[in-house]
Protein backbone atom coordinates (compact mmCIF):
# COMPACT_ATOMS: atom_id res chain seq x y z
CA UNK A 1 0.00 0.00 0.00
CA UNK A 2 1.26 3.58 -1.20
CA UNK A 3 0.19 6.75 1.55
CA UNK A 4 0.58 10.02 0.37
CA UNK A 5 1.38 12.86 2.70
CA UNK A 6 1.11 16.61 2.30
CA UNK A 7 4.50 17.79 4.17
CA UNK A 8 5.18 21.56 4.52
CA UNK A 9 8.14 23.74 5.43
CA UNK A 10 9.11 25.60 8.24
CA UNK A 11 11.99 27.15 6.81
CA UNK A 12 14.59 24.75 5.60
CA UNK A 13 13.04 21.83 7.77
CA UNK A 14 10.13 19.32 7.80
CA UNK A 15 6.73 21.38 9.83
CA UNK A 16 6.42 19.73 13.22
CA UNK A 17 3.00 18.72 12.60
CA UNK A 18 3.96 17.40 8.99
CA UNK A 19 6.14 14.68 10.57
CA UNK A 20 3.32 13.92 13.13
CA UNK A 21 1.29 13.34 10.05
CA UNK A 22 4.38 11.79 8.88
CA UNK A 23 4.24 9.45 12.15
CA UNK A 24 0.81 7.96 11.94
CA UNK A 25 0.95 6.96 8.32
CA UNK A 26 3.99 4.99 9.60
CA UNK A 27 1.29 2.99 11.62
CA UNK A 28 -1.13 2.36 8.50
CA UNK A 29 -0.08 -1.80 7.89
CA UNK A 30 2.47 -2.33 5.88
CA UNK A 31 2.29 0.74 3.83
CA UNK A 32 4.75 2.46 1.47
CA UNK A 33 4.92 6.30 3.43
CA UNK A 34 5.27 9.12 -0.17
CA UNK A 35 5.82 12.78 0.81
CA UNK A 36 4.36 15.34 -1.34
CA UNK A 37 6.78 18.73 -1.26
CA UNK A 38 6.01 21.83 -3.05
CA UNK A 39 9.23 24.04 -3.57
CA UNK A 40 12.76 23.35 -5.19
CA UNK A 41 13.93 19.75 -5.55
CA UNK A 42 17.51 21.07 -3.83
CA UNK A 43 15.47 22.33 -0.84
CA UNK A 44 13.69 18.98 0.06
CA UNK A 45 15.03 18.14 3.68
CA UNK A 46 15.59 14.35 2.48
CA UNK A 47 17.72 13.64 5.59
CA UNK A 48 14.90 14.64 7.88
CA UNK A 49 12.10 12.95 5.80
CA UNK A 50 14.59 9.57 5.73
CA UNK A 51 14.98 9.69 9.37
CA UNK A 52 10.73 9.40 9.35
CA UNK A 53 10.35 6.46 7.19
CA UNK A 54 9.75 8.69 3.88
CA UNK A 55 10.78 6.17 0.76
CA UNK A 56 9.94 9.03 -1.34
CA UNK A 57 9.54 12.38 -2.05
CA UNK A 58 7.53 13.80 -4.85
CA UNK A 59 8.93 18.09 -5.18
CA UNK A 60 6.24 20.30 -6.93
CA UNK A 61 9.13 23.12 -8.31
CA UNK A 62 7.83 26.53 -8.40
CA UNK A 63 8.10 26.65 -12.26
CA UNK A 64 4.82 24.38 -11.91
CA UNK A 65 2.67 25.96 -9.28
CA UNK A 66 4.31 29.23 -7.57
CA UNK A 67 3.47 30.55 -4.49
CA UNK A 68 0.27 28.76 -2.42
CA UNK A 69 -2.14 28.19 -4.81
CA UNK A 70 -4.71 25.26 -2.56
CA UNK A 71 -6.96 23.94 -5.40
CA UNK A 72 -3.22 23.28 -7.29
CA UNK A 73 -1.98 21.73 -4.68
CA UNK A 74 -5.35 19.58 -4.61
CA UNK A 75 -4.91 18.72 -8.32
CA UNK A 76 -1.25 17.91 -8.07
CA UNK A 77 -2.04 15.69 -5.02
CA UNK A 78 -5.51 14.34 -6.89
CA UNK A 79 -2.88 13.05 -10.28
CA UNK A 80 -0.38 11.19 -7.61
CA UNK A 81 -2.83 9.79 -5.84
CA UNK A 82 -3.70 8.24 -9.32
CA UNK A 83 0.12 7.59 -10.17
CA UNK A 84 1.11 5.87 -7.42
CA UNK A 85 -2.04 3.63 -6.90
CA UNK A 86 -2.58 5.72 -2.86
CA UNK A 87 -4.82 4.34 -0.44
CA UNK A 88 -4.46 7.50 1.66
CA UNK A 89 -3.81 10.88 2.02
CA UNK A 90 -2.45 12.89 4.87
CA UNK A 91 -2.35 16.22 5.80
CA UNK A 92 -1.47 17.97 9.15
CA UNK A 93 -4.82 19.83 10.75
CA UNK A 94 -2.74 23.05 9.96
CA UNK A 95 -5.07 25.83 7.23
CA UNK A 96 -3.04 25.10 4.43
CA UNK A 97 -3.63 21.30 5.29
CA UNK A 98 -6.96 21.28 6.29
CA UNK A 99 -8.21 23.58 3.04
CA UNK A 100 -5.73 21.54 0.32
CA UNK A 101 -7.61 18.51 1.35
CA UNK A 102 -11.30 19.98 1.56
CA UNK A 103 -10.67 21.01 -1.83
CA UNK A 104 -8.97 17.27 -2.80
CA UNK A 105 -12.45 15.77 -1.70
CA UNK A 106 -14.14 18.15 -3.57
CA UNK A 107 -11.98 17.42 -6.74
CA UNK A 108 -12.28 13.26 -6.55
CA UNK A 109 -15.84 13.10 -5.07
CA UNK A 110 -14.05 11.40 -1.69
CA UNK A 111 -14.87 11.79 2.05
CA UNK A 112 -12.43 13.93 4.03
CA UNK A 113 -12.29 13.24 7.61
CA UNK A 114 -10.44 16.34 9.54
CA UNK A 115 -8.10 16.61 12.61
CA UNK A 116 -7.56 12.92 13.43
CA UNK A 117 -6.15 11.27 16.01
CA UNK A 118 -6.06 7.66 15.28
CA UNK A 119 -6.65 5.87 12.06
CA UNK A 120 -6.62 2.02 11.50
CA UNK A 121 -6.96 0.03 8.32
CA UNK A 122 -10.15 -2.23 8.79
CA UNK A 123 -9.49 -4.40 5.64
CA UNK A 124 -9.62 -3.37 1.90
CA UNK A 125 -11.18 -0.07 1.40
CA UNK A 126 -12.28 0.40 5.59
CA UNK A 127 -10.45 2.84 8.11
CA UNK A 128 -11.29 2.88 11.63
CA UNK A 129 -11.14 6.79 12.73
CA UNK A 130 -10.61 8.85 15.99
CA UNK A 131 -10.81 12.29 15.35
CA UNK A 132 -11.54 15.43 17.66
CA UNK A 133 -14.46 17.64 17.40
CA UNK A 134 -15.53 20.99 19.05
CA UNK A 135 -12.20 21.83 19.17
CA UNK A 136 -11.12 18.62 20.79
CA UNK A 137 -13.50 19.07 23.53
CA UNK A 138 -15.30 15.27 22.05
CA UNK A 139 -13.29 12.41 20.39
CA UNK A 140 -15.99 11.09 17.63
CA UNK A 141 -15.12 7.29 16.78
CA UNK A 142 -16.09 7.23 12.77
CA UNK A 143 -15.84 4.55 9.84
CA UNK A 144 -14.51 5.62 6.78
CA UNK A 145 -15.28 4.04 3.58
CA UNK A 146 -13.49 5.18 0.37
CA UNK A 147 -11.10 4.00 -2.25
CA UNK A 148 -8.84 6.19 -1.27
CA UNK A 149 -9.14 7.52 2.69
CA UNK A 150 -8.48 11.67 3.14
CA UNK A 151 -8.02 12.77 6.45
CA UNK A 152 -5.69 15.66 8.48
CA UNK A 153 -3.85 14.55 11.29
CA UNK A 154 -4.73 16.78 14.41
CA UNK A 155 -1.49 18.67 15.46
CA UNK A 156 -1.01 17.15 18.77
CA UNK A 157 -2.26 13.74 17.74
CA UNK A 158 0.80 12.36 18.09
CA UNK A 159 4.24 12.65 18.78
CA UNK A 160 6.72 13.25 16.04
CA UNK A 161 8.81 9.76 15.87
CA UNK A 162 11.81 8.72 13.87
CA UNK A 163 11.58 5.27 12.20
CA UNK A 164 13.85 2.34 13.23
CA UNK A 165 15.78 2.86 10.49
CA UNK A 166 16.26 5.66 7.98
CA UNK A 167 14.63 4.50 4.31
CA UNK A 168 16.38 5.06 1.31
CA UNK A 169 14.91 8.09 0.18
CA UNK A 170 14.31 9.03 -3.52
CA UNK A 171 13.41 12.62 -4.90
CA UNK A 172 11.07 12.76 -7.91
CA UNK A 173 10.30 15.73 -9.94
CA UNK A 174 5.90 16.06 -10.74
CA UNK A 175 4.86 18.31 -12.93
CA UNK A 176 0.88 18.19 -12.54
CA UNK A 177 -1.59 18.76 -15.25
CA UNK A 178 -3.83 21.74 -13.79
CA UNK A 179 -6.12 24.03 -15.40
CA UNK A 180 -6.22 28.01 -15.41
CA UNK A 181 -8.97 28.04 -12.83
CA UNK A 182 -6.66 26.02 -10.61
CA UNK A 183 -4.14 28.97 -10.19
CA UNK A 184 -7.03 31.67 -10.44
CA UNK A 185 -6.81 32.08 -6.13
CA UNK A 186 -3.10 31.87 -5.69
CA UNK A 187 -1.36 33.60 -2.25
CA UNK A 188 2.07 35.07 -3.16
CA UNK A 189 4.25 35.27 -0.41
CA UNK A 190 7.38 37.13 0.36
CA UNK A 191 10.41 36.63 3.00
CA UNK A 192 9.37 40.27 4.10
CA UNK A 193 5.49 39.79 4.26
CA UNK A 194 5.38 36.00 4.87
CA UNK A 195 5.35 36.73 8.63
CA UNK A 196 7.49 33.24 9.56
CA UNK A 197 6.11 29.64 10.01
CA UNK A 198 2.68 29.69 10.96
CA UNK A 199 0.89 29.62 14.04
CA UNK A 200 -0.01 25.51 14.13
CA UNK A 201 3.54 24.77 13.27
CA UNK A 202 5.95 27.47 15.06
CA UNK A 203 8.52 25.41 17.26
CA UNK A 204 8.32 28.95 19.31
CA UNK A 205 4.91 31.35 19.88
CA UNK A 206 5.59 33.95 22.18
CA UNK A 207 1.66 34.96 23.35
CA UNK A 208 0.46 37.86 24.87
CA UNK A 209 -2.50 38.52 26.82
CA UNK A 210 -4.98 41.17 28.56
CA UNK A 211 -1.93 41.99 30.56
CA UNK A 212 -0.05 43.41 27.27
CA UNK A 213 -1.74 46.53 27.48
CA UNK A 214 -2.92 47.56 24.05
CA UNK A 215 -1.23 47.51 20.17
CA UNK A 216 1.60 48.59 20.80
CA UNK A 217 2.51 46.77 23.81
CA UNK A 218 3.27 43.65 21.17
CA UNK A 219 6.11 45.22 19.55
CA UNK A 220 8.26 43.68 21.97
CA UNK A 221 7.08 40.69 21.93
CA UNK A 222 7.16 40.57 17.83
CA UNK A 223 10.78 41.85 18.80
CA UNK A 224 11.52 38.78 20.91
CA UNK A 225 9.85 36.15 18.83
CA UNK A 226 12.03 37.55 15.43
CA UNK A 227 14.61 36.93 17.80
CA UNK A 228 13.74 33.16 18.81
CA UNK A 229 12.74 32.47 15.34
CA UNK A 230 8.97 32.41 16.43
CA UNK A 231 5.79 33.99 16.08
CA UNK A 232 3.19 35.95 18.40
CA UNK A 233 0.22 34.59 19.43
CA UNK A 234 -2.79 35.85 21.42
CA UNK A 235 -5.51 35.22 24.01
CA UNK A 236 -9.10 35.35 22.96
CA UNK A 237 -8.98 38.64 24.77
CA UNK A 238 -6.83 40.26 22.55
CA UNK A 239 -8.80 39.62 19.66
CA UNK A 240 -11.97 40.41 20.60
CA UNK A 241 -10.83 44.35 21.83
CA UNK A 242 -9.41 43.96 18.44
CA UNK A 243 -5.65 44.84 18.92
CA UNK A 244 -4.51 42.07 16.85
CA UNK A 245 -6.10 39.69 14.44
CA UNK A 246 -7.95 36.59 15.00
CA UNK A 247 -5.67 34.01 12.91
CA UNK A 248 -2.86 34.67 16.09
CA UNK A 249 -5.44 33.75 18.74
CA UNK A 250 -4.45 30.82 20.50
CA UNK A 251 -7.48 28.49 21.98
CA UNK A 252 -10.40 26.69 21.62
CA UNK A 253 -11.93 29.04 19.22
CA UNK A 254 -8.47 29.54 17.52
CA UNK A 255 -5.65 27.56 16.92
CA UNK A 256 -4.19 24.49 18.57
CA UNK A 257 -0.65 25.06 19.20
CA UNK A 258 2.34 22.16 19.51
CA UNK A 259 5.59 24.28 19.63
CA UNK A 260 8.67 23.78 21.65
CA UNK A 261 9.02 26.43 24.14
CA UNK A 262 5.35 28.43 24.42
CA UNK A 263 6.18 31.97 26.53
CA UNK A 264 2.86 33.35 27.54
CA UNK A 265 2.91 37.04 28.45
CA UNK A 266 0.30 38.58 30.54
CA UNK A 267 -2.10 35.62 29.80
CA UNK A 268 -4.72 34.75 32.78
CA UNK A 269 -4.99 31.16 31.32
CA UNK A 270 -8.07 30.32 30.76
CA UNK A 271 -9.63 26.56 30.23
CA UNK A 272 -10.21 27.72 26.54
CA UNK A 273 -6.81 28.97 26.76
CA UNK A 274 -5.41 25.93 28.24
CA UNK A 275 -6.54 23.92 25.85
CA UNK A 276 -5.20 25.56 23.14
CA UNK A 277 -1.34 25.51 24.48
CA UNK A 278 -1.66 22.68 26.34
CA UNK A 279 0.39 20.68 23.70
CA UNK A 280 3.82 23.17 23.99
CA UNK A 281 6.38 20.85 25.11
CA UNK A 282 8.00 23.90 27.52
CA UNK A 283 5.77 26.68 28.68
CA UNK A 284 7.15 29.65 30.27
CA UNK A 285 4.60 32.24 31.78
CA UNK A 286 5.28 35.78 32.83
CA UNK A 287 2.66 37.39 35.09
CA UNK A 288 2.22 39.58 38.07
CA UNK A 289 -0.52 37.35 39.64
CA UNK A 290 1.37 34.35 40.85
CA UNK A 291 -1.66 33.14 41.33
CA UNK A 292 -3.03 33.30 37.66
CA UNK A 293 -4.48 30.30 36.75
CA UNK A 294 -1.46 29.35 33.98
CA UNK A 295 0.99 28.99 36.74
CA UNK A 296 -0.53 25.43 37.78
CA UNK A 297 0.38 24.60 33.47
CA UNK A 298 3.65 26.50 33.39
CA UNK A 299 7.15 24.67 33.59
CA UNK A 300 8.59 27.67 34.64
CA UNK A 301 7.02 31.23 36.10
CA UNK A 302 8.58 34.52 35.76
CA UNK A 303 6.50 36.87 38.69
CA UNK A 304 7.44 40.60 37.19
CA UNK A 305 6.13 42.75 34.68
CA UNK A 306 6.13 41.83 31.21
CA UNK A 307 7.18 45.29 30.43
CA UNK A 308 10.20 45.36 32.26
CA UNK A 309 10.84 41.32 31.89
CA UNK A 310 10.23 41.08 28.07
CA UNK A 311 12.58 44.31 27.08
CA UNK A 312 15.75 42.78 29.27
CA UNK A 313 15.13 39.11 27.87
CA UNK A 314 15.57 40.78 24.48
CA UNK A 315 18.46 42.70 25.63
CA UNK A 316 20.42 39.93 26.54
CA UNK A 317 19.36 37.97 23.50
CA UNK A 318 20.76 40.53 21.66
CA UNK A 319 23.70 40.70 23.66
CA UNK A 320 24.66 36.92 22.87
Amino acid sequence: MTVLVLVELDGAAPADASLRAVTLARSLGDSSVRAVLFGEASCVPADALAAHGVSDVYAVEPSSVDGYAPQAWARALSGLADETGATAVLAAGTDRGQEVLAHLGAITGLPMAANCTLVTPDGGRTHRLVRHRWAGLLLEEAVMEAPVALFTVATDAVAPVPADAPADLQVHLYKPELAADDLRVRAAESPAGAGGASLATARVVVGGGRGVGGPDGFRPLEELAELLGGVVGVSRVVTSEGWRPHRQQVGQTGTKITPELYLACGISGAIQHIAGCGGARHIIAINTDPGAPIMAHADYAVIGDLHQVIPALVEALRAR
